[in-house]
This record gives C-alpha cells, sequence and structure tokens, in this order.
C-alpha cells in the first residue's frame, strides 16, 4: 500500500520560507511524477508544482514561478522550498504522485495523496 506523507507546513510571517518535504513508501515506482497542490478554504485544489521521476523536468504554476522551488533526492523524497512566501500561499499543501512521467497539473490525474501540511502566512 502506498503512502504519502508531507511535513514541514507551519506559521511564517509575509516574506519568510519554509520547506516542505515528502515522502513516499510501500512501492517503488518505475516512472512517475511528484506534484504539490494546495487548497485554500472555499477555493478548489490547484496545481503548484511537479517534478519528473529522475528530476529532469520540473513545472510550476505562475503563482510559483521564481519563488518557489521543487526537488527530490532519491526516489522516495521531494522537497517544495517556498521563498518570499504572500498571505494568498496560505493553504494546505498536498503532495501526490502519478504514475506516468508526463507532467499533468490536473490534480484527478494523480492516485497517491498525502493528507496535506497547513501553511500559513502572516500579513
Amino acid at each position: 500500500q502506498v503512502q504519502v506523507v508531507e511535513s514541514g507546513g507551519g506559521l511564517v510571517q509575509a516574506g519568510g520560507s519554509l520547506r516542505l518535504s515528502c515522502e513516499t513508501s510501500g512501492r517503488t515506482f518505475s516512472r512517475y511524477t511528484m506534484a504539490w497542490f494546495r487548497q485554500a478554504p472555499g477555493k478548489e485544489r490547484e496545481f503548484v508544482s511537479a517534478i519528473t521521476w529522475n528530476g529532469g523536468i520540473t513545472k510550476y504554476a505562475d503563482s510559483a514561478k521564481g519563488r518557489f522551488t521543487i526537488s527530490r533526492d532519491n526516489a522516495n523524497w521531494v522537497y517544495l522550498q517556498m521563498n518570499s512566501l504572500k498571505p494568498e500561499d496560505t493553504a494546505v499543501y498536498y503532495c501526490a504522485v502519478r504514475e506516468s512521467f508526463i507532467i499533468l497539473t490536473t490534480s484527478s490525474q494523480y492516485s497517491y495523496w498525502g493528507q496535506g501540511t497547513q501553511v500559513t502566512v502572516s500579513s
């Protein structure tokens, strides 16, 4: 059974930084994409960033470009470094896995999800 666990959320002031971590376990994927999504209260879940299984391709939402960096250091871990945080970044951040090396930005295309980690940015 695949498990996806996020960590690293918290409360930070505007302009600050946080680093989110995501670990998968229970299965070895041959080729896959790992992504971060977020969901703010009253809003739909939205794509933030994704990285392919070998780290060769990354993709960012416009809201994340220039401020967030996605990375991975082995088959099971992916990170999201978030700098220059804004109050509008406040949301629950979810890590997700898709069994394909093609990056898609629609949440329904991802099969495995974590429980989410809360990020709150105060003004």
